[in-house]
């Protein structure tokens, strides 16, 4: 075993370069992910898709991305490849520029569900580092790093897609994605760990002796997978809670993300590269808000996560319903409207999967947040085809009712978190006494 010294040395080496790879590489897949939608009224002129088109498009995209997260969390919980997410960057990438190169809308569709499938291999992979290489008391901050991702990958595709649309092109908006997400995914390959344990480090929770991490490892013996799964996520009712909420806040998040840059292009006039910048702001307000909600629930709430989703829920409601009935034409506030409903919609987006992580088994990262992928992208389908019928039906107005009452119904949903988090706090205590009875392991 490493002497005390050496243990904390490898943690500092690897604790920051592992995140830095994870924040590059997800970024990258959404750049490969999100290449399409920042020029389809472009796409939509050229190739005289309609808003069903355009809608069917996004639909089988994200229930291909939601089944495949799933299924890659259960893989790579059991066998955990340092490859995997490298590779799954790379095919993306080569799917963008073959769809660069698609002739009709039966070749798009699939070419793009292909490419929903190959973006599930991206989560999994940093959820099991973000699990084992972070403990519980700092583990909002950290995540809260990584889940800039996110927001940097999300702001540069729209100007990077409306730059490259105005200047060479639609194709060319995917083509640049396309190459970026290759040669990033043969990087990722060499950088990605394992455990600390496999590089033949303790747990980090003995290692910052962490009495709430000390704990889950306690309560997580090994078991089979499927007793696993039953056990810890089928059966537990913080899951189930955790997941439909989940779909409420997927379908605003990317209602807003993918049909954003059309609303305000047909509603309000503004031309494709302002579109898309006002677009940026949301993942720019999403970048500021996952940040303080990771830090906001561990500084000030000690790691309890249910009261920070609680609070930015009733700001996701407030500035969903600012952003519908802001004034025709005034693009400044329409654009700080942006920033805040990014910000207040990141919030629970992160920090209601690092709620499932932590109140299931500390072994099954990718499958409890691969399973809430599901209905996270359940919520993301609905945003597209379902979601057109109803603009087409209801207009646009119809569109932001719908936001608005999901926004109502997510702090609905969760309130039942807000009482377990307080028995969870009794618990919290009873666990820091326990934690100092435990013998400290001086040889790391």
């Amino acid at each position: 075993m490493l002497a005390n010294n050496n243990i904390s040395r490898e943690y500092q080496y690897w604790r920051p370069r592992l995140l830095l790879s994870m924040i590059v590489g997800y970024a990258a897949f959404y750049l490969t992910r999100k290449s399409v939608n920042f020029v389809l009224p472009a796409m939509q002129t050229d190739l005289a898709l309609d808003k069903g088109d355009i809608g069917l498009l996004g639909t089988l995209f994200y229930l291909s991305y939601g089944v495949s997260k799933f299924a890659a969390g259960i893989w790579h919980d059991r066998r955990g490849d340092n490859w995997f997410m490298g590779v799954g960057l790379l095919a993306t990438g080569v799917l963008n520029i073959l769809f660069a190169f698609g002739g009709s809308l039966s070749a798009l569709l699939i070419i793009w569900t292909l490419n929903g499938f190959f973006q599930g291999f991206g989560w999994p992979p940093c959820a099991r580092i973000l699990t084992h290489w972070y403990s519980r008391n700092e583990r909002g901050f950290w995540w809260g790093c990584w889940n800039t991702s996110i927001n940097l990958g999300g702001a540069a595709v729209p100007l990077l897609s409306a730059l490259m649309a105005l200047w060479f092109g639609w194709q060319a908006a995917l083509l640049v994605p396309g190459f970026i997400g290759i040669v990033i995914g043969l990087w990722l390959c060499r950088k990605l760990r394992g455990t600390p344990e496999e590089q033949g480090l303790p747990a980090v929770g003995y290692w910052r002796q962490d009495p709430l991490e000390i704990r889950q490892l306690q309560q997580s013996p090994v078991m089979p997978l499927w007793e696993m799964f039953a056990r810890t996520i089928l059966k537990n009712r913080m899951i189930w809670l955790l997941a439909v909420s989940y779909v409420l806040v997927y379908l605003i998040r990317i209602a807003l993300n993918d049909w954003g840059n059309i609303w305000l292009a047909e509603s309000h006039g503004v031309n494709l590269l302002s579109a898309n910048a006002t677009v940026m702001l949301f993942e720019l307000g999403g970048l500021c808000g996952a940040l303080f909600a990771g830090w906001g629930s561990d500084l000030l709430f000690r790691g309890q996560r249910a009261p920070m989703i609680l609070l930015f829920a009733l700001g996701l409601f407030v500035s969903v319903a600012a952003l519908w009935l802001s004034p025709v034409h005034h693009y400044a506030l329409l654009a700080m409207c942006f920033f805040t409903t990014g910000f207040f919609v990141f919030g629970p987006q992160m920090l209601i999967g690092l709620a499932a992580v932590e109140c299931s088994h500390k072994q099954a990262a990718g499958t409890v947040t691969g399973f809430l992928g599901l209905f996270a992208y359940l919520g993301a389908a609905l945003a597209g085809w379902p979601l057109s019928q109803v603009i087409t039906d209801y207009g646009w107005s119809g569109m932001f009712v719908l936001l608005t009452i999901a926004a109502a119904l997510i702090g609905f949903l969760l309130m039942p978190l807000l009482i377990a988090g307080l028995s969870w706090q009794d618990r919290s205590h009873n666990a820091t006494e326990t934690a100092h009875t435990l013998p400290q392991d001086n040889s790391g």
